[in-house]
């Protein structure tokens, strides 16, 4: 026995697809389910920026390394802190001509003070361009 699909096309009548559906039954949506392997794969996927930004940054962090710009073998005159003494007044000792904001922030900077707080005994070293003046 032969019947039409609905293609027009005769098909014997064992070939045809059967499809029963139940009233009332229900279709499960399928859940989503990752394997050892396939939550590996997305960690790696996931880490991939974080690994691409490292990459960057060690590629572009040789900047920082310090660099010999001429001060090798620069010497530094040296003030011993007396009683008394703050930065500002030996800022204005040492560089009498010049602003004593600027010298005190070259002070503090050459000598990576974390602030302007001074020990009695304590020896600071002068930026170059005012130890000649003192």
């Amino acid at each position: 026995m032969t019947t039409i699909d609905t293609l027009g096309t005769p098909r014997a009548l064992g070939s045809l697809p059967r499809f029963t559906v139940a009233d009332g039954a229900r279709t499960s949506a399928t859940r989503l389910r990752l394997t050892r392997r396939g939550r590996r794969v997305l960690a790696f996927l996931a880490s991939i920026p974080a690994i691409v930004a490292l990459s960057i940054a060690i590629v572009s962090g040789g900047g920082a390394i310090a660099s010999d710009e001429g001060g090798a073998g620069a010497t530094f005159a040296y003030v011993t802190v007396m009683p008394g003494e703050s930065l500002w007044s030996i800022a204005e000792t040492v560089a009498p001509r010049a602003d004593p904001r600027d010298a005190v922030d070259a002070i503090m900077r050459l000598n990576a003070l974390p602030s302007g707080n001074l020990v009695a005994g304590q020896a600071i070293a002068i930026p170059a361009e005012y130890g000649a003046a003192h």
